[in-house]
C-alpha cells in the first residue's frame, strides 16, 4: 500500500504496515461500516459502544439486531472487545490496527494549523535545540498529546561555515555552523599574538580543509610551510576535535504534562511519564518502531511494557536528502489517527526543510 499523502508529501522510506490481507477479506462491508463507527465513536468517547448508538449514527440501515449480531462476530474475530456483559464493546490493538491500515481517511489538518506550521518554521530562528525544543510544544498542540523530536546525530552532520574570530591578541573564537543547522563554538588560545591577517589566512586554510566533511571525520592540517600559520590552524582543529561519535542523542519532549488528561487511571499516566523521561528508552522505542517499517504502533505494539495503553506515530526527517533525525506523538491507544498521522507528516517534512535550508 502507497503511503497516502498526510498534509505533506511523507518519505519513501515512512510505510505503513498493512494487517494481515486475511484479516481484511474476512470482513464483509457492513461489518467494516460497524468496525469504523466502534472505532471512531470510542476514539470521541471513550465509551463502550452499544449497538443503539451505532443505528443512531445513520450509516447503516439496518436494525438493533443485526448490528449486535455482527458486534458479537467482531468480538469472536478479536476485533471487539466487551469489558462488562452488559455493556457495549470497545476495540482491541486488532482492531485499532484494521482501522489504522484500511479504514482511515487521507489525513488532513485544518487550514489554521496547516498556517500555524508554515509560519512557524518561516519564523523560527537561533540554535538547534531550541528549534527541537520549540518543534515538539508546535507538535503537542496540534495533537495534544506527547511530542518527542530526536536531534540529527551529531558524527553525520557535515560542516558548512568556519570561522576564527579573534577576541584577544593570543585568543580566538571559533565558530563552526553545521548542515543539521547546529553552531558550535570553541575557544582557542595561541601562544603568540595573532594578528586579524593571520586568522583571515587561518580561516581560509580550515575553510577549505572542513567545509563538508563529517563533523566526527578525524582532521590532519598538512604543513604549508608558514609555521605560525600553521600553528593557528592546529589549534583551530584540535579544538573542534572530541568523540562525537560517543555524544548522546538530543532528545526534546514536549507536552508531556497533556498525558494526564489521556488516561483515566493514575498509575498509567506515572508509567508512561516515567518513560517519556528516559531519553535511551525513548531513542530506542521511536527507532525500533521505524526499523520495522512502521508509522503507528499500537499497545504492544510499541515494544514496552509500561506503553501497553498508547500509541506511537513516527516519522524520519531529512536534512538535504539524508535521513537525520525523528519525530513522533505518543498518546492514548484511542488516538485521532488521521489528525496524529497529518500532524506528525507536516511537521516532520518543514522540520526537514528548515533545516536543510539553515
Amino acid at each position: 500500500m502507497t503511503p497516502p499523502v498526510l498534509g505533506g508529501a511523507l518519505s519513501t522510506r515512512y510505510n505503513r504496515v498493512l494487517i494481515n490481507p486475511t484479516d481484511a477479506t474476512m470482513l464483509d462491508d457492513r461489518k467494516t461500516e460497524i468496525l469504523r463507527a466502534v472505532v471512531e465513536e470510542y476514539i470521541d468517547t471513550g465509551q463502550p459502544v452499544g449497538s443503539s448508538r451505532i443505528v443512531q449514527r445513520g450509516r447503516l440501515n439496518v436494525s438493533p439486531a443485526t448490528v449486535r449480531n455482527e458486534l458479537a462476530s467482531l468480538e469472536r474475530e478479536g476485533f471487539l472487545v466487551q469489558p462488562h456483559t452488559s455493556a457495549g464493546r470497545i476495540p482491541t490493538e486488532k482492531g485499532y490496527r484494521f482501522f489504522v491500515d484500511a479504514l482511515t481517511p487521507q489525513g488532513r489538518l485544518q487550514a489554521t494549523q496547516r498556517q500555524a506550521v508554515l509560519e512557524f518554521f518561516e519564523t523560527t530562528h537561533g540554535a538547534l535545540e531550541t528549534m527541537l525544543a520549540d518543534t515538539t510544544r508546535l507538535l503537542s498542540d496540534l495533537t495534544s498529546y506527547a511530542a518527542v523530536v530526536i536531534g540529527p546525530p551529531h558524527a553525520h552532520v557535515t560542516v558548512r561555515s568556519v570561522q576564527l574570530v579573534g577576541l584577544t591578541p593570543r585568543l580566538a573564537l571559533l565558530v563552526v555552523v553545521l548542515s543539521n543547522g547546529s553552531v558550535e563554538k570553541r575557544s582557542v588560545e595561541f601562544a603568540d599574538d595573532i594578528g586579524d591577517e593571520r586568522l583571515a589566512a587561518a580561516t581560509a586554510r580550515l575553510a577549505s580543509m572542513l567545509i563538508g566533511r563529517a563533523v566526527g571525520d578525524p582532521v590532519t592540517a598538512p604543513a604549508t610551510g608558514d609555521a605560525e600559520l600553521d600553528a593557528v590552524v592546529s589549534s583551530a582543529v584540535d579544538a573542534l576535535a572530541g568523540d562525537h561519535d560517543n555524544e548522546p542523542d538530543n532528545v526534546f519532549v514536549g507536552g508531556a504534562s497533556r498525558m494526564a488528561a489521556a488516561f483515566d487511571a493514575v498509575d498509567t499516566v506515572r508509567r508512561v511519564l516515567g518513560i517519556l523521561e528516559q531519553q535511551y528508552v525513548v531513542v530506542s522505542l521511536l527507532r525500533d518502531v521505524l526499523d520495522r517499517g512502521l508509522s503507528v504502533a499500537i499497545g504492544t505494539e510499541v515494544g514496552h511494557e509500561s506503553l501497553t495503553e498508547c500509541s506511537v506515530v513516527v516519522a524520519p526527517y531529512e536534512v538535504e536528502g539524508e535521513s537525520a533525525g525523528t519525530i513522533g506523538i505518543v498518546g492514548p491507544t484511542r488516538m485521532k489517527y488521521p489528525q496524529a498521522l497529518a500532524a506528525v507528516a507536516l511537521v516532520s517534512q518543514r522540520l526537514g526543510r528548515r533545516l536543510s535550508e539553515g
